[in-house]
Order: C-alpha cells, then sequence, then structure tokens
C-alpha cells in the first residue's frame, strides 16, 4: 500500500516585487493556512516519509511553515524540483513513479491546474463525498490524500487511486 499527500501551495501575494510569478510568496492567509493544514496532518498521523517540493517561493515556503507545525523529532526527505513548477497531471505522476519503492507516504507540493487535474485522474474511479467536492475545485492549500494498492510507486497511475480524505481550511472552519 502506497498513500500520496497532494498539496496544493496555500495562497499568495498577487505580484512578487520581482514581477516574476516563480517568486510570489504567500499573503498573510496563505501563512495561517498552511499552518492549519500542518497541524491537520499532524493530528491524522499523516506524515510523509519523503516530500517533493516545487522551487516556486510559495511552494517552499508553504513547506517550511508546515513542517513547523511537525514534531521536531520529524525529518522527511525533501527534494525541490523545478520540473514540478507548472507541471502537468502526467508530468507530475511521472516524478511520482520515480520515488524508491521503500517510500511509503509520499507528499507532493505543487501547483494548480496540474495538482487539480492529478487527484482527479487518479482517484476517477471514486464517488465519495469529499470526491465531488474535490470535483468542484483544489483551492490554495487544499490535501488530497489518495491511496494505492501497489508495491512500487513506479505502477502508480491514474485511476488507481482510492481518495481517502480531501481537506481544506474553509472545509475545516466550516466543521468547527
Amino acid at each position: 500500500m502506497r498513500r500520496l499527500i497532494l498539496l496544493r501551495h496555500a495562497k499568495t501575494e498577487t505580484d512578487a516585487p520581482s514581477g516574476k510569478d516563480h517568486d510570489r510568496r504567500l499573503d498573510e492567509r496563505g501563512r495561517l493556512d498552511a499552518a492549519v493544514i500542518g497541524g491537520w496532518l499532524v493530528r491524522h498521523h499523516l506524515l510523509p516519509d519523503e516530500v517533493l517540493v516545487s522551487t516556486a517561493a510559495r511552494t517552499r515556503e508553504t513547506w517550511d511553515i508546515m513542517s513547523g507545525t511537525m514534531p521536531t523529532s520529524y525529518e522527511p526527505q525533501v527534494e525541490h524540483q523545478q520540473d514540478l513548477y507548472n507541471a502537468s497531471a502526467s508530468e507530475l505522476l511521472q516524478a511520482i513513479r520515480s520515488i524508491s519503492a521503500g517510500i511509503n507516504r509520499l507528499m507532493l507540493v505543487a501547483h494548480n491546474p496540474g495538482v487539480h487535474e492529478l487527484a482527479l485522474g487518479l482517484t476517477c474511479m471514486g464517488d465519495s463525498p469529499d470526491r465531488r467536492v474535490l470535483a468542484g475545485n483544489m483551492p490554495t492549500s487544499a490535501v488530497a490524500v489518495i491511496d494505492f494498492p501497489i508495491a512500487d510507486w513506479a505502477d502508480a497511475g491514474f485511476g488507481g487511486g482510492k481518495l481517502q480524505h480531501f481537506v481544506t481550511p474553509k472545509l475545516l472552519r466550516e466543521a468547527k
């Protein structure tokens, strides 16, 4: 069994001081939401063994804030990959398939539309309430937890995953 945790970066500023999309940072709400989602992952024992993070400022900052909510003894492998920036669903799936079979829980921190399309494609056979919410949108700071009945990440494919959780900061606030 393999578990994938897909995370769209948190909310960002409209424009970076440099004028480059790659350099956009989180805004105040994004920083708060990243911490909320990090806390949710900790409470639900959803800590990844390895984390693939796009090199964009907003994805790196999202992961840094989230990892700050996790136990100090927790040290996953973290890899920043340029190829994840604005990657398509197929390109993101290729990154997932390249992961070592020794990794059971993988997190991918990247961007829409690729992350949303990937989550939908991996779970296209499901019809849970979470899947119906996911079908509408994958907003900033959204997390999709997908399980695969496989022994090796190389066997991950579209339609092969089962959505276990779909959470957004808004859904967490509404549940209180």
